[in-house]
């Protein structure tokens, strides 16, 4: 008897329970088109439903049940059912209909403008030999009709945004000394029918180190833990108090680490006081041999000539003799 009282209160439960759903109205259904590899309906906008609904779907032909279930807490919320060439269905009118024992509820639904794209993936950047800062992406869905909205920020500041219809983006002569930031994100563009959703925005790429405009680091990545930055200065302050000690302690390692120097004025002073020039200036032995004096002229005495009248004989002998004297009055050098 208590089993029997148990069996007639579960269906009094399940037949109060169909007839308030009965009641009700159905839950509203929203799809969406995922990478353009499927599509995705969800009826679990206002609340997850008290009870399960099969799902059927279709384009043109005839409807089809959800090939593939969404959960929540064990109950059906949604669908996610493949279609052949999304590219194309979407601009058919798509109908979903919801069941529920001998109830159907049906919607009508336009998907050309309801692509969502998966984040761009594979961005990377490139320092180009043109000394541009070069980023590439790939997408994850195979068409042509992609546009592209890039974002990049310098030193975690205010975002910058530009529309693309390229797989890459370049930013004009980049300064080291600045941190860049770039993020992706795609959707269908206006000559495949425009989506009014915009894929999530890729994974964030960094270029560069943040500095400030004045030099100093901000919010740079540390290459080392605060337990080997401690270590680190730890041991390079006792290397340097050793170094220290054996300068202090051994006089012949420090000539050797800290030469002394000679006074350039000292040695000048010496080398002007002692007129000696010449072994200053760096002059070669040859020429310094050559301002030496090695010869030696001999004086000749000359004396004023008188001429008296005499025969035209005389005259001439006279003249010969002068001659003569004249010529014997030529400078002779005689080598050292």
């Amino acid at each position: 008897m208590q089993n029997t009282g148990n069996s007639m209160a579960v269906g009094l439960l399940l037949v109060c329970l169909t007839g308030l759903v009965f009641s009700e109205e159905p839950p509203d259904v929203k799809c969406l088109v995922v990478n353009v590899d499927y599509v995705q309906c969800m009826w679990n906008g206002s609340a997850t439903p008290v009870v399960n609904y099969t799902f059927y779907s279709r384009f043109e032909n005839g409807f089809k049940e959800c090939a593939s279930y969404v959960l929540e807490n064990s109950t059906i919320v949604g669908c996610d059912h493949p279609y052949l060439n999304l590219i194309t269905q979407r601009f058919s009118k798509f109908t979903t209909k919801l069941k529920l024992g001998n109830r159907s509820f049906e919607q009508f639904h336009e998907l050309k403008s309801k692509v969502k794209l998966n984040a761009p993936v594979n961005l990377t950047v490139k320092n180009g030999s043109d000394l541009n800062l070069w980023y590439y992406w790939n997408h994850t869905c195979n068409t042509n009709c992609i546009e592209c909205e890039v974002r990049h920020r310098i030193n975690g500041k205010e975002w910058k945004t530009i529309l693309t219809q390229k797989d890459s983006y370049c930013i004009n002569l980049p300064s080291n000394s600045y941190l860049y930031e770039l993020q992706v994100r795609g959707r269908i563009g206006e000559t495949c029918g425009k989506s009014d959703f915009w894929s999530d925005w890729s994974t964030p790429v960094f270029w560069g180190s943040m500095r400030e405009s004045h030099g100093t680091v901000a919010n740079k990545p540390s290459f080392y833990s605060p337990v080997q930055t401690t270590i680190l200065y730890v041991v390079g302050t006792i290397i340097f108090f050793i170094l220290v000690i054996i300068l202090v302690r051994h006089e012949r390692i420090r000539v050797i680490l800290i030469p002394v120097l000679p006074d350039p004025g000292k040695n000048l002073t010496k080398i002007l006081a002692e007129d000696n020039v010449e072994e200053w200036l760096p002059i070669s032995k040859g020429i310094k041999e050559g301002f030496k004096v090695n010869y030696i002229e001999r004086v000749c005495s000359v004396g004023e000539y008188s001429r008296n009248p005499q025969s035209t004989s005389e005259s001439s002998a006279d003249q010969s003799y002068s001659d003569h004297s004249s010529g014997s009055c030529a400078s002779l050098a005689a080598t050292n």
